[in-house]
């Protein structure tokens, strides 16, 4: 084989360290872009998720009626419950240029704690704010624990057609003991103390039991009562028949019996009561996340056991 000259070999030494150098910015350009697709992909994510961007909501919208929305059962791990809910009403309540607050109410009611927290929150903005009115009004359902927020309010507006009321209170338990007596089934539960085991849905139910479980109903009861006619005073008409007793009205028998006020809807309410026909929403909405892990039913399990024994304003 014939000996390569010096320039030979110099060229074929650049081409060489030319290729390994171009095999080197492809892979680095390779890198550049692999990770440009990432960064953007997890800010779209993100964006997606609910963890950036400004959800619509301005900081300098001008005059306006500030909104809040309440939707769906009153629970501490629902976006209706008394954090959200109170966190928002701050919020519209504190900004600068809002002149008055709708909370928009549809809900059938939920948990007796949550629904008096959200009552109180209302009451404490209502005296620290008395230059900004608070107005319910409700879509198609305002019942037990959506009713016992709604009644903090100045007033509170419907559609006629609007179901209104269900002030009670309601302990929802089966008892499946026979069952299981008639399926060879043991129940082999053991506890210390005798009351431990209390409204157990596998053993049968206790006389003594009962009655205790109902004096607890009848306390939550009162209290439910007495935020009602704290909040709506001389306009309830406390003749009317089963006022208290957990049934229900149209809009229309419930303007009647004083349970709301008037008929009205988010934008007459607006318009011709706050008189600032803007509206901003500052409703605290449920993530993406959130929407997607409740519609995989990741607690279904417990929502089922809770089901069994729960009492609620619904």
């Amino acid at each position: 084989m014939p000996t390569q000259s010096g320039w030979e070999r110099e060229l074929v030494t650049k081409l060489a360290m030319m290729n390994i150098k171009e095999q080197r910015a492809r892979r680095r350009w390779s890198l550049f872009w692999k990770f440009a697709w990432f960064v953007l992909a997890a800010l779209l994510l993100a964006y997606v998720l609910g963890f950036i961007g400004d959800n619509g909501k301005s900081d300098t919208v001008g005059r306006h009626t500030a909104l809040v929305k309440l939707e769906g059962v009153i629970d501490d791990k629902s976006v209706a419950s008394a954090e959200n809910i109170n966190a928002a009403l701050k919020a519209a309540f504190t900004a600068s240029d809002s002149v008055g607050v709708v909370l928009q109410i549809n809900s059938p009611g939920g948990s007796p704690v949550q629904s008096q927290r959200i009552y109180n929150e209302i009451k404490r903005l209502r005296k620290d704010n008395p230059e900004k009115p608070l107005y319910v009004v409700v879509d198609e359902l305002c019942a037990s624990g959506g009713y016992f927020v709604a009644a903090a309010a100045d007033k509170i507006y419907v559609d006629g057609s609007s179901l209104v009321g269900s002030i009670g209170v309601i302990f929802q338990n089966v008892g499946v003991d026979k069952a299981m007596e008639k399926l060879g089934i043991e129940n082999r539960t053991v506890t210390a103390g005798e009351n431990k085991a209390f409204m157990d849905p596998l053993s049968p139910m206790k006389p003594e039991h009962k009655a205790h479980l109902e004096s607890m109903l009848a306390d939550v009861h009162q209290q439910f009562i007495k935020a009602v006619k704290d909040g709506r005073g001389d306009r309830l008409k406390a003749n009317t028949p089963g006022l208290f007793s957990g049934l229900i009205w149209t809009g229309n028998k419930a303007v009647e019996n004083g349970l709301v006020d008037a008929l009205g809807s988010v934008e007459s309410v607006a318009r011709d009561v706050v008189k600032a026909d803007d509206l901003v929403d500052y409703t605290i909405e449920e993530s993406a996340f959130d929407k997607f892990a409740r519609r995989l039913g990741t607690q279904f399990g417990a929502g089922v056991m809770q089901s069994l024994n729960k009492i609620s304003w619904k």
